[in-house]
This record gives C-alpha cells, sequence and structure tokens, in this order.
C-alpha cells in the first residue's frame, strides 16, 4: 500500500463546498521537500496516497496552469513560475514580515553574533519562517525564507501553539492524529509541557530537541487583533548560544521585540499572555 504524507481530514470530506479536486492539487505540490528539485509521477502517488492515473492528471493540469514543469526526458516534474508567483504574493500580503524586520534585526545585532532571528507561521504540523535574520557569522544556521520547522518539538512551533485559542490547536492535533494516535498523544504532551513552561518562564525552549546541535528560544506574536498568531525565536548553533544567555539575556530581548512588532501590526496580546521575564 502507497504511503500517504497528506490525507484529507474527514470533516473537510463532509463539506458539500470543499473542493476535493482543488485540494488534491495543492498536496501534489505539497509533496516538494526541502532541497528536492524533481519528482516523479510514482513520488506523488507515493506521497499523497493517490492512484497513478489520478496523479497524472493532476500533473497534465498543474504543468498547463505553469505550476509544474516537466521534464519528457526523465519523466520527472519541478516546480514552476506560477507557484513562485504565489509565493511572493503570499509574502507580499504579510507585511508583518516587513513590519518585524526593524525589531528582528535589531535582536540578530545583540550581543552574540551567532544569533539567528525568525518568524514563523503555523502550516499543519510545521512552523514555516515567513521572515529570517541570519546570524552575522559563517557558521550559522542555514535557515530561510520557506524553511520547515516540526510545530511540535521546536521553540518556535511551541509558541505558535502557546498563542493559538484551544479549537486552533485541535486542528493541530486533527493533523498528528492522522499519522496515528502515538503522534497525537505525543504532541498533546508537548503542547502540556509548553503551556507550563510558557506560564512559568515567559518563553517556550527547545534545547537540542529539533536538532542535537541546536539551542533556541521563543515568544508568541499576536497580530490583527489577536486573529492570528506567529512564533518569534532566538537560536543558535548550541556550541555557541548557550541556554544560560537565552534565558538571561535574550529572553527579556525577545519579549520587547515581539511587543513592538505585535504594536506595529495593530495587533493585540492576548490577556492571557502575561508572562513577561523580568
Amino acid at each position: 500500500m502507497a504511503e500517504q504524507e497528506f490525507v484529507t481530514d474527514p470533516a473537510e470530506a463532509k463539506d458539500r463546498n470543499f473542493v476535493t479536486a482543488l485540494a488534491r492539487g495543492l498536496d501534489v505540490l505539497r509533496c516538494f521537500r526541502s532541497n528536492e528539485v524533481a519528482l516523479t509521477n510514482t513520488d506523488f502517488s507515493e506521497r499523497t496516497g493517490l492512484p497513478k492515473a489520478t496523479v497524472s492528471r493532476l500533473t497534465h493540469t498543474l504543468c498547463a496552469l505553469d505550476y509544474l514543469v516537466a521534464d519528457p526526458r526523465t519523466g520527472t516534474y519541478r516546480l514552476g513560475a506560477g507557484v513562485l508567483q504565489l509565493g511572493f504574493g503570499v509574502l507580499s500580503a504579510m507585511d508583518i514580515s516587513d513590519r518585524a524586520e526593524q525589531e528582528m534585526r535589531k535582536l540578530r545585532d545583540g550581543p552574540n553574533s551567532y544569533i539567528t532571528v525568525a518568524l514563523a507561521e503555523a502550516h499543519r504540523l510545521d512552523a514555516v519562517y515567513v521572515a529570517a535574520e541570519r546570524s552575522r557569522e559563517d557558521v550559522a544556521l542555514m535557515m530561510r525564507i520557506g524553511s520547515r520547522l516540526p510545530i511540535f518539538r521546536s521553540a518556535i512551533g511551541r509558541a505558535i501553539l502557546v498563542g493559538m485559542d484551544e479549537a486552533a490547536r485541535e486542528r493541530i492535533f486533527a493533523f498528528a492524529r492522522e499519522e496515528g494516535p502515538e503522534a497525537e498523544a505525543e504532541g498533546r504532551a508537548h503542547v502540556d509541557a509548553a503551556l507550563r513552561e510558557f506560564e512559568e518562564r515567559g518563553y517556550c525552549t527547545s534545547y537540542g530537541e529539533w536538532r542535537g546541535d541546536v539551542n533556541g528560544i521563543a515568544v508568541p506574536v499576536f497580530t490583527l487583533n489577536g486573529s492570528r498568531v506567529y512564533g518569534l525565536n532566538v537560536g543558535g548553533p548550541s556550541f555557541h548560544v548557550k541556554k544560560r544567555q537565552l534565558e538571561t539575556v535574550y529572553s527579556k530581548l525577545l519579549w520587547d521585540a515581539a511587543e513592538a512588532i505585535s504594536i506595529r501590526s495593530g495587533g493585540t496580546r492576548k490577556a492571557d499572555v502575561e508572562s513577561k521575564p523580568d
């Protein structure tokens, strides 16, 4: 049986207004992973769980719309200019990225030159970077706009989850449930721990959990009167970015930056987020 990475939400399947064909086409585009340039119809089929005949029709349509480009010699497809145009359209609509730039650079240019700063939004089980300021050093995290981190195991993902309301969190848990009951249980445990940590410390941490050689802390950022939540993090290689400095120096700087970004974006911090570090 084909391995399925993307499965339609059962609730969506019952929605009469839900266009399944559109969802399947988007699932095909989402099959590309970091550093992958070309995929075959077989790859798409295995990753979506869709029959090859269905995938063939979808890739033909996506090529006609310039979202995929076919290479007849190898039987592979790469992302086309249409996807790039969509991506830039999304980023241009996220004015929070521009509004956050000044505060993120101030954090990046702080006392530790190895610090990388990023702003992310949730997408299914990932935290996706919508803005990033890389370290001033050559030895730095290779993170850029569009980079994805696991939402349950990264500081920035946990900060987003802490800022979400219960309904939004349940939707994330539903995506985890598609991967199995163990994945959902693990996700809920991570969120419970993150909520307790945020209440006690005023930020979320990830010391070697996402990657063994990376330390980071993060806080939520609210915009548009609290209707959207992002995560703002600082972090870097663990041998240069130590836990003590993150907690004693950068936690307050991070919180101040998050508040400044929220105000500039017309947002308000949620009433229950009151754990600002001293």
